[in-house]
């Protein structure tokens, strides 16, 4: 999809913007507003994942919730936890 990086830019962008009461960070976004972005009328596994990789690229991740997805910084998950080899045994 050759518009993958301009929807990934709009999408970090956003990321910036205020709105829905909040001044900047995470964000969702439905599976049809993120259609129009892209302008399709569906959105293929291929368009996510473009999509995706564009946007890991500028420091930000996108989880497929299934009816929609979340924008998160990437840094969001630096001090997570680490699971060992013992935890998952």
């Amino acid at each position: 999809m050759e518009n993958s990086k301009f929807v990934a830019q709009r999408l970090a962008e956003m990321y910036a913007e205020e709105f829905g009461g909040k001044p900047s960070g995470r964000y969702r976004i439905s599976r049809k507003l993120l259609a129009e972005l892209v302008e399709r009328r569906r959105l293929y596994p291929e368009d996510i994942t473009e999509i995706a990789r564009a946007l890991f690229e500028k420091g930000f991740v996108l989880i497929d919730m299934e009816s929609f997805f979340v924008v998160m910084s990437a840094n969001a998950f630096v001090n997570y936890r680490r699971a060992g080899k013992s935890a998952a045994n």
